[in-house]
């Protein structure tokens, strides 16, 4: 099991930065409920298509099954989770079903207005959500959660340097946007837990407790809610 330092010295080494000390962060994650992610520029590098599509990889979305048993094997019970986009983007729909996310927000170009309505729904507090998040719209989000993970990119060193001076992150990733950032949020709150190698041992077989968090998993429906006259409301973007 290693400890919080050890961790943070090989994310460091990748080019990670902690604005926030690495046992804080750990210490922190004791008390989270729910992961939630941003999509463009988070899953992907944020280039679309004609149709508004940006895509995803299947090593982001193993580094969030992987945090999700994580979460499972410390607390016999799944995590919330759920993806909050500014836009309808039919990946993110697909993905978020197949993955068994709790909740996809759609169209919120005010995304506390989805914070404050996933927090009611689930009777929790912002401070025990996890959030990974890319850009300008998330920052009234990353103001109030209770762990925050910047994607970094290059292209913008003055937003980087906004968010650290306003301390709107805990953790700045070394990877860039659409290069496996997502997997390496998830590694880093999975390693802080001190069950890494319990996670991908007990996965590598299909253990038993890894098949009952699967089987719980899959069966999770998922809720799509979108902004419609300055109300939040429940609306299947594929029906």
């Amino acid at each position: 099991m290693s400890k919080p330092e050890e961790i943070k010295k090989k994310f460091v080494k990748t080019g990670g930065k902690f604005l926030t000390p690495a046992p804080k962060i750990a210490q922190k994650l004791k008390g989270i409920k729910a992961f939630v992610f941003d999509w463009d520029g988070v899953f992907n590098n944020g280039q679309k298509d004609e149709k508004g599509t940006s895509l995803f990889n299947e090593i982001d979305s193993m580094g969030t099954n992987l945090l999700r048993f994580a979460y499972y094997t410390n607390n016999q019970q799944l995590p919330l989770t759920a993806v909050i986009s500014g836009e309808r983007n039919s990946a993110a729909f697909y993905w978020s079903e197949r993955e068994h996310f709790t909740d996809c927000y759609y169209k919120f170009p005010r995304k506390t207005d989805a914070l404050e309505h996933f927090c009611s729904k689930h009777n929790i507090k912002p401070s025990e959500i996890a959030f990974v998040f890319d850009d300008v719209l998330d920052l009234s989000l990353a103001a109030v959660v209770g762990i925050r993970i910047f994607i970094a990119r290059k292209a913008n060193p003055l937003f980087n340097d906004y968010v650290a001076k306003n301390k709107l992150a805990d953790y700045i990733t070394g990877n860039e946007s659409g290069n496996f950032s997502v997997r390496e949020a998830c590694e880093l709150m999975i390693g802080l837990q001190g069950l890494y190698d319990k996670v991908i041992t007990e996965r590598m077989v299909f253990s038993p407790g890894y098949k009952k968090y699967i089987d719980l998993r899959n069966i999770i429906p998922t809720s799509f809610y979108t902004k419609q006259n300055d109300s939040v409301v429940e609306l299947n973007p594929k029906s």
